[in-house]
Formats: structure tokens, C-alpha cells, sequence
């Protein structure tokens, strides 16, 4: 295995991990953040990556249902089958061991901008949320493909998410809820870029003040909990 500069980080599998994965699945659809079973989510573990099936739909989902494959090779042929898109979700965890969450969708307005083949730039200083200054496209390939698997590797190697040529939108999260919160601001973000032209035109934000953003928010947020 490739060695990365990324510290691994694993969740433990349990029937309350399992079952945040189907609840992260409604929640995207009743956000109108995704539709139908397009969208698929992942999560690293100690003894693989638990992600969601191919084609259940989500109010039928159950946590025996989620399907366990490995950080390496193919997944079994027996049970379940995972999700089409398990490639890029197997590579994203190999690329970024740090961020244990993968989580993949269709949001409208991301999808907009994917099909038109345009990146966000630094139209708002929560791009800085995504690691840059700017949230990335990554080219298209066919959906399940290794080329689709390398491109999202490198595009994210240094991101936190990603537009997907003519495809939609995918975040990493140091939790699950970390990662549906960047999903959310992602399609924000889209919105926001795809509006600002209506009239005007964004005025980008400078690499240099994106990199006060970033400094910033290496102290946003609460303070972490102190044992006593």
C-alpha cells in the first residue's frame, strides 16, 4: 500500500455506525441534497470500509444491510453487493486515511456546475471549509471505473471535497456529521456561485486572504472536551 503523510483514523463497527449511515441517507434526500439511491456513503473501520448497497432504496435499508469490503482488492461476490461507486470510495480512504468519512451525492446545484464543467472559485470565504481556494473539478469517467477512482484520489489529495464532472458532488469528513455539514456548505457554495452571475459577476476573494480564512479556522468551533 502507498504510503500517505496522513495519520489513519478508523470508527468502530457497530450497529449505532451502521445505522448513522442509513440516517446520513435520508437526511441527504429530505435535504433535496440527493435523489432516489444515487447518492453513496462510506465509512473506514478496523476491519474495512462499511458502505452503503447497490440500489436499496434508503427506507429499506437496515443495519445487516450495510456492506463490508476491504481497504484493498475486490469485495466478496457473496452477499450483498456494495454500491457501483465502491471504487473511488475504496481509493478515497487508501488517498486520505485521515478522513474516515466518504460521502458521495447528486445535490442540484452542485450538479449544475458539474455538467457545465466549472470549479468554484474563492467567491466566498467558506471555500476555505474545503481545504483551498477553491473547490476542485475532477474529470469525468465512467461512473464505477478506476479512472474515476484516480481522479477523485488526486484531486483530493490536498481537498476536502469535490465537484465530478457531469456526476455531482463528493466530501470527506472526520465524522459522519462533519461530512454531511461540508456537504451542505458545498451546495451553499454552488448556489451562491450560480446566483452571483444573475446581474453581476462574483469578485473572487485572494489567495492571501483564502489563507487568513484557513488559519482561522484552524481555532473554529468548540473547544474540545477536557477529561477531569
Amino acid at each position: 500500500m502507498k504510503e500517505t503523510p496522513f495519520p489513519a483514523v478508523a470508527l468502530p463497527d457497530t450497529d449505532e455506525t451502521r445505522q448513522a449511515l442509513i440516517d446520513a441517507c435520508l437526511w441527504m434526500n429530505a435535504r433535496h441534497l440527493n435523489q432516489g439511491t444515487s447518492g453513496n456513503i462510506s465509512i473506514r473501520t478496523d476491519a474495512g470500509i462499511l458502505i452503503t448497497p447497490s440500489g436499496v432504496a434508503y427506507e429499506a435499508l437496515t443495519p445487516d444491510a450495510m456492506v463490508l469490503i476491504p481497504l484493498e482488492g475486490m469485495p466478496s461476490e457473496e452477499g450483498a453487493r456494495p454500491s457501483s461507486e465502491w471504487p473511488f470510495h475504496q481509493g478515497l480512504h487508501r488517498a486520505r486515511p485521515d478522513m474516515p468519512v466518504v460521502l458521495h451525492a447528486h445535490p442540484p446545484y452542485c450538479s449544475i456546475l458539474a455538467v457545465q464543467r466549472r470549479a468554484i472559485p474563492a467567491c466566498h470565504y467558506m471555500i476555505a471549509a474545503f481545504g483551498g481556494s477553491d473547490v476542485p473539478l475532477a474529470d469525468y469517467a465512467l461512473f464505477g471505473s478506476p479512472e474515476l477512482c484516480a481522479n477523485l484520489a488526486r484531486i483530493m489529495a490536498d481537498r476536502h471535497g469535490c465537484l465530478m464532472a457531469n456526476h455531482g458532488a463528493t466530501v470527506l469528513g472526520e465524522t459522519l456529521d462533519k461530512a454531511r455539514w461540508r456537504l451542505e456548505e458545498l451546495e451553499v457554495l454552488a448556489r451562491t456561485y450560480l446566483f452571483s452571475s444573475i446581474g453581476g459577476q462574483a469578485h473572487l476573494l485572494t489567495d492571501a486572504e483564502i489563507a487568513e480564512v484557513l488559519v482561522a479556522f484552524e481555532s473554529y468551533g468548540p473547544r474540545p472536551a477536557v477529561d477531569t
